[in-house]
C-alpha cells in the first residue's frame, strides 16, 4: 500500500512566503499558501517542499518547478499508517533559494481496514427481508468509515451477487427484495477513504417462507349504527408458503390515505367507526413471511344506524 502526503497550494495575497498548516485527516495534507504574484520576483520560480518522519535529522526535499502548481502528492511504501512528519515549504528562482514557512506536523494515511468485522449475525425478518448485524474490528490504525454487505444465493457464485453500503458507521442492514425460502451467504467487509479491508466469512440464513398467497373469502359484516361486526373465512397456507398466524384489518375514510391497523388472531372483528362518512375496510392474512394478498373491499356508510347485513366474495 502507497501512503500518500499530498501538498496542496491555496491562492491568497500579500504573503512573503509560502504558509502551510496541517490537515489531519487520510490521506494526509500539507495545504499551503503560495506567494502571491507581487512577490515572485525572477525568472524560473517555484517552490521547494521539505519533509522528514518525525525522529529523523535529514530532510527530503521534492522541487515543485511551476509557480501554478496547487498540490504535490509524496508516496512511499515503508511508513506505516499515521506515521507523523515535519514539513515546510520554500521558494527558489534563478537567484537562489528564499525563505522556507514555519514547521508543521501532518500524519501519513490511515490505510485500509486491516481486519473484517467480527460476530457477523444474520436473521430472517420476512420472506423477502434478512437482517444483518457485527461489531467492529479492533481498534486501530485503517478505520473504517463504513461498511459493505455482500449477498448472494447459496450454489451460485459472490460475483453474482449484490452489494449494499452503509451511509454510515452503522454496524447493522436490512437487506430487502429478497426471495422467500432461500437460503443467502452473506459477508461484511469495512471500507475508508484509502480502500477495503478483508470480508468476513460468509454465513448462511434462509429467508422465510413466502406469505399466502389467497386472500381472505367471504367477507360479510353485520352493521349496528357505528358498530360493524365483520367476519371472514380463514386462509389457509399452501405447502410452499408460511402458516397463518393472525390476521390485519384495515380502515380507512373515503378520500382520505391514512389508515387504521387492527391486528386480530381470528377470522373476525368488532370496530367502532366514527360519525359521518364512508369508510372502507379490508383484511389481510399474516404470517412469518409477510402479509398475504388483500380481501375484497367492505364500504361502510356511518350516517345510517339502521342495521345492515351484507356480503361480498
Amino acid at each position: 500500500m502507497d501512503w500518500t502526503i499530498t501538498v496542496a497550494l491555496l491562492p491568497i495575497r500579500c504573503l512573503p512566503q509560502p504558509a502551510v498548516r496541517a490537515d489531519i485527516r487520510p490521506p494526509a495534507d500539507f495545504i499551503c499558501t503560495p506567494v502571491s504574484e507581487e512577490f515572485q520576483n525572477g525568472e524560473g520560480f517555484g517552490y521547494i517542499v521539505a519533509f522528514r518522519a518525525n525522529g529523523t535529522r535529514g530532510w527530503k526535499e521534492k522541487m515543485v518547478t511551476s509557480a501554478d502548481s496547487t498540490t504535490y502528492k509524496y508516496r512511499d511504501e515503508t511508513f506505516p499508517p499515521l506515521t507523523p512528519f515535519e514539513v515546510r515549504v520554500g521558494v527558489y528562482n534563478n537567484k537562489g533559494d528564499g525563505p522556507f514557512s514555519e514547521v508543521v506536523t501532518v500524519f501519513s494515511a490511515e490505510g485500509e481496514p486491516r481486519e473484517p468485522p467480527s460476530e457477523v449475525q444474520a436473521f430472517a425478518i420476512s420472506s423477502s427481508e434478512i437482517k444483518v448485524m457485527w461489531k467492529p474490528p479492533n481498534p486501530g490504525p485503517g478505520r473504517p468509515q463504513g461498511y459493505e454487505v455482500s449477498f448472494w444465493k447459496d450454489m451460485e457464485q459472490e460475483e453474482t451477487g449484490k452489494k449494499k453500503r452503509t451511509t454510515g458507521n452503522e454496524t447493522t442492514m436490512l437487506l430487502t427484495g429478497l426471495d422467500g425460502n432461500t437460503q443467502y451467504l452473506v459477508s461484511v467487509k469495512g471500507f475508508n477513504s484509502v480502500g477495503q479491508g478483508p470480508a468476513s466469512s460468509p454465513i448462511k440464513i434462509s429467508t422465510k417462507k413466502n406469505a399466502p398467497s389467497l386472500p381472505p373469502g367471504n367477507l360479510m359484516w353485520i352493521q349496528e349504527g357505528n358498530n360493524v361486526s365483520l367476519s371472514w373465512d380463514p386462509v389457509k397456507a399452501r405447502d410452499n408458503e408460511s402458516d397463518v398466524i393472525g390476521y390485519k384489518v384495515l380502515l380507512r375514510q373515503e378520500g382520505r390515505g391514512h389508515s387504521q391497523v387492527m391486528r386480530t388472531p381470528n377470522s373476525a372483528v368488532v370496530l367502532t367507526l366514527p360519525e359521518g362518512g364512508t369508510y372502507i375496510i379490508e383484511v389481510r392474512a399474516v404470517s412469518e413471511g409477510g402479509e398475504g394478498a388483500a380481501s375484497a373491499q367492505v364500504r361502510v356508510l356511518t350516517s345510517s344506524g339502521e342495521a345492515e347485513r351484507w356480503k361480498v366474495s
